[in-house]
């Protein structure tokens, strides 16, 4: 894979593009494809953004988002223009298999794929031209130094601004998250200077939801959350009926798997959510507990140091026991004063 900065002097040649992100896409995926989409349709390109999956609904409000294609729900006019496309730009995830029933499509394509990623172990063989730094806070930010790098500053306008700052922020934890820098906030400060309203993203992305979502968070926080003293762990194991009892739609337990970090002492916070086809595993740790060895060893995923995800084919009590017992084994490092 080449460095990106080799590629800059093709984006003056305008051609057919497809951006595209990992399987249900988030704020950061989301955000950082929407926010180069727009970078790239100011420049003369024809963009189209493609999702794998579906999305929260509470993205919507990203400019732009309206025009995104849904691969399961329009794959012929998905399909149709990756196979016109010169050019394939693959945000925020580090494998093609990240793209669900869209990887095939992307193996197969015979343009260029271009990579900008913040996830470690990216699959660089399969990428012409790309960036890979696991020290980002996030992809948007990622797509921000494109921008500026690139010479292009002044394409910079208050729609990219928005979708760059919304990513940052969901990917940052509000700039808590380590992986948060001084240049995170220069580049943050950099949008404020030309007009970014940082309180309508934040707006949008926290308090945009309905009150089923609420309550849902008070089930879960007095019945499906267990503490782990003696590892300082916390599990939080969602079955399928909370899902359906409350009506969660895509995206609405984003964030779940933060609270139990704010217990004293807790250094590893396991959330598990039974899913039609798998379990879906999310964790977060603080200090210096891997979170990303720790999902690949035991829940085939991986992601950053201090927030991962995973998933299994076990029934959600196997999948549970399965975390229970890697807890056990991880006790010397877990087992720790916090």
């Amino acid at each position: 894979m080449k460095a990106i900065n080799n590629f800059y002097a093709e984006l003056s040649t305008t051609t057919e593009v497809v951006v595209t992100m990992h399987q249900k896409p988030d704020p950061d995926a989301m955000g950082s494809s929407l926010a180069l989409a727009g970078f790239l349709q100011k420049l003369g390109h024809s963009v189209t953004v493609i999702s794998p999956t579906n999305w929260p609904q509470w993205l919507n409000w990203m400019p732009g988002c309206d025009k995104v294609l849904d691969y399961e729900l329009f794959t012929k006019e998905s399909t149709e223009a990756i196979n016109k496309a010169r050019i394939i730009f693959c945000l925020d995830f580090n494998t093609l298999s990240r793209t669900k029933l869209m990887e095939p499509l992307l193996r197969s394509f015979t343009g260029t794929k271009i990579l900008i990623d913040h996830h470690r172990e990216p699959e660089t063989a399969v990428f012409e031209y790309g960036i890979s730094n696991t020290a980002k806070s996030s992809t948007s930010e990622m797509v921000y130094d494109f921008i500026i790098d690139s010479g292009n500053e002044s394409m910079l306008d208050d729609r990219i601004s928005q979708c760059i700052y919304a990513g940052i922020i969901a990917d940052t934890g509000s700039f808590r998250f380590d992986s948060t820098s001084e240049a995170t906030h220069k580049a943050v400060a950099h949008l404020k200077s030309k007009g970014l309203n940082h309180s309508k993203v934040h707006e949008n992305l926290f308090d945009n939801f309905m009150e089923n979502k609420l309550r849902f968070l008070g089930h879960i926080l007095q019945n499906r959350m267990e503490f782990h003293y003696e590892y300082n762990t916390a599990l939080i194991a969602i079955p399928k009926s909370d899902l359906f009892r409350f009506h969660i739609k895509t995206g609405e337990t984003d964030g779940l798997v933060n609270y139990p970090l704010s217990i004293q002492g807790i250094k590893l916070v396991g959330l598990v959510i039974d899913r039609d086809e798998e379990r879906k595993w999310s964790f977060r740790s603080k200090g210096d507990f891997d979170c990303n060895s720790f999902a690949r060893k035991y829940f085939n995923g991986g992601g950053h140091f201090n927030a991962a995800g995973g998933h299994s084919k076990d029934s959600l009590d196997e999948t549970v026991k399965k975390f229970l017992q890697a807890m056990k084994e991880n006790e010397a490092v877990l087992g720790l004063e916090a």
